[in-house]
């Protein structure tokens, strides 16, 4: 299956390793830490030029990406 992310973003789900909200995850270090790593790595994808509300954390083949999209979390897992 497949989950839309916004604009013209659609992902596999069974790459998906996470769906975090960025309001509750990034108050922890680890998690700034990890955002900015991936930022560094140019892993990171915006979805839209709107101020993100969640992110999602994909594998494929080993290679990881970070998408930041302005939808919630709970929008995100009924489009699941």
């Amino acid at each position: 299956m497949y989950l839309q992310l916004g604009q013209d973003t659609v992902i596999r789900t069974e790459n998906i390793l996470g769906i975090f909200d960025l309001d509750n995850t990034t108050v922890q270090k680890g998690t700034r830490d990890y955002l900015n790593s991936a930022e560094k790595k140019k892993e990171t994808k915006y979805v839209s030029f709107d101020l993100p509300k969640s992110f999602v954390v994909t594998e494929k083949n080993g290679k990881r990406e970070v998408y930041l999209t302005h939808l919630a979390t709970n929008t995100l897992f009924k489009r699941k």
